[in-house]
């Protein structure tokens, strides 16, 4: 199989990784360009839902602190992004991955209103999440592969928790925002492909509710 012929069996997975090196890459020209960019992307709370900066919520996404923290995460996203993409649709492949992403975002201001934080990891524990709910809706058929699948699933979100806690700009609350996401739509989707939408649809109402509800959290630390 040629680069041509990988790259097709799993072009979400390749795309999303190349965006985050890329990325990376440029952050490291220079300490201006790094800091720009790192400031300007990173996912910081009081900039998120005071002054509406949305956009935070995707580019933290594809920014990552270190040569180690990317590495991890590309290789983590690789591992499971492939499993997560030829099992699922690529409309939900995207929408687990970026709604597991806002809900670890959110979580994670939720939990700290300060919080500032870059990184894959909220989307990568969302793709987690989505196959453990795919395993769960199908268990009677996988049978041994099932228990298998849990054993490894547990020895990968240990060992993922761990690198979160390594990192300070990595926050575990984006990680758990992210796997509670993911696993309920890989569940339902697996449930029915169909439902994907409704997920979609849903998953965005609910977001922009506790937005609102995190906007009226922040309201009451600044004028208090």
């Amino acid at each position: 199989m040629n680069n041509i012929e990988k790259f097709k069996d799993i072009p979400l997975t390749y795309s999303l990784m190349a965006v985050s090196i890329l990325l990376f890459l440029i952050s490291t020209i220079s300490d201006n360009i790094a800091k720009t960019i790192f400031v300007a992307g990173a996912l910081a709370g009081s900039n998120v839902v005071v002054k509406g900066e949305i956009y935070r919520l995707v580019t933290s996404t594809f920014l990552h602190s270190g040569g180690i923290h990317i590495v991890m995460n590309m290789l983590s996203l690789y591992i499971v992004g492939k499993m997560v993409e030829k099992l699922f649709s690529k409309v939900a492949y995207l929408s687990i991955y970026f709604i597991s992403a806002f809900s670890g975002a959110f979580l994670a201001i939720y939990m700290d209103l300060d919080t500032v934080a870059v990184g894959a990891s909220g989307a990568i524990f969302g793709l987690f999440g989505a196959l453990a709910g795919f395993a769960f809706v199908h268990k009677d058929r996988l049978g041994e592969q099932f228990r298998a699948f849990i054993k490894d699933f547990g020895l990968l979100l240990i060992i993922n928790l761990g690198i979160g806690l390594a990192f300070p700009n990595i926050n575990i609350s984006a990680h758990v925002g992210g796997l509670i996401a993911g696993m309920i739509g890989g569940f339902i989707i697996a449930k029915n492909p169909k439902f994907v939408w409704a997920y979609l649809v849903v998953s965005l109402i609910l977001l922009v509710l506790f937005y609102n509800y995190l906007a009226t959290l922040y309201a009451k630390f600044i004028f208090i």
